[in-house]
């Protein structure tokens, strides 16, 4: 667990959340989706509640249920639960920041605030700062997503001198394609600090930059490719590294011709793993299978039985 001081390494799924067919969370199927990440995907590593799991369209309260569940059935099966507890509101961040200790996280995620944006890093800083406080005992990293936030502050403007403030800071999750900011996070940032990259199509270039690891959708169903990745990078085995980054991105790039976003993201697992992850929750809309089923199909052409 990363309360050791370990840095948190390595794949990292972005949990999709559960719903019924009308829309509720369905925590039934949790104990059998850890059971498919770690036996088929080979991911031990989970991010709860994130922009994969819908957070911003889900109450405090299911968040809550949801924390509590991914961390009680993940116990000695997943080996690191980390929140997200980011939401326009400061109270409600704080409040779920409370929450992740209580129910077992082992560390905490927060974005911008998406509505009233921060004007600049410094307030942005003191945002994170004051939800950090809420849990001071817990890995604390900052979530750099602008293409949903609509916030383009630079990460690298964001974490200077950000441990001065949050002592707790481990790291940041950089889900942006700017390689020069996130190469600087990682060339000016203390050794113990986590740099995770959320952008799973060109998670190569990140590793080449000194990407410690990934969070990311895709890892819930194509984990166990993604894994060879980080296997062969590791082994300075570039070439086999290329070929299988190049395979998922031919996955992505057919997807996206198929019309790609969070609700057929969504159906894929289903597809992929047997369990019903049910719809995305309005204003997202339900994905059509038959697309969904294409890309599965394309997904076993492009990379045989290894899925």
């Amino acid at each position: 667990m990363t309360h050791d001081g370990k840095k948190l390494t390595g794949l990292v799924a972005a949990t999709f959340t559960p719903l019924t067919p009308k829309g509720e969370v369905n925590l039934s199927v949790i104990g059998q989706y850890i059971d498919f990440l770690v036996e088929k995907q080979g991911v031990r590593k989970i991010f709860v509640n994130g922009t994969t799991g819908e957070s911003l369209s889900l109450s405090v309260d299911e968040r809550k249920q949801l924390a509590e569940a991914w961390c009680q059935k993940g116990k000695g099966k997943l080996e690191d639960v980390i929140v997200h507890v980011g939401c326009s509101s400061l109270k409600d961040s704080q409040e779920l920041a409370r929450h992740a200790v209580e129910a077992g996280a082992d560390g905490i995620a927060v974005i911008s605030p998406t509505f009233f944006k921060p004007p600049n890093a410094a307030s942005l800083r003191l945002f994170l700062q004051e939800v950090a406080a809420a849990a001071p005992a817990l890995p604390f990293y900052y979530y750099h997503i602008p293409s949903m936030t609509g916030v383009h502050l630079l990460a690298l403007d964001v974490v200077e001198g950000i441990e001065k403030v949050i002592p707790s800071f481990r790291g940041l999750k950089f889900s942006g394609s700017d390689l020069l900011d996130f190469g600087q996070c990682v060339s000016c940032s203390p050794g113990h600090w986590t740099h995770l990259y959320g952008m799973d199509e060109q998670l190569l270039a990140a590793l080449a930059m000194g990407a410690d690891g990934a969070v990311g959708s895709t890892y819930n169903y194509m984990g166990s490719t993604m894994n060879k990745v980080l296997c062969a990078f590791d082994k300075g085995d570039l070439e086999q590294a290329r070929k299988l980054q190049f395979q998922m991105q031919e996955i992505i790039l057919f997807a996206i011709k198929q019309g790609f976003n969070l609700a057929m993201n969504k159906q894929l697992m289903s597809e992929m793993s047997g369990i019903s992850l049910g719809p995305p929750r309005l204003p997202l809309i339900p994905c059509d299978v038959t697309k969904a089923q294409v890309v599965v199909q394309k997904m076993y052409s492009v990379l045989g039985e290894q899925q």
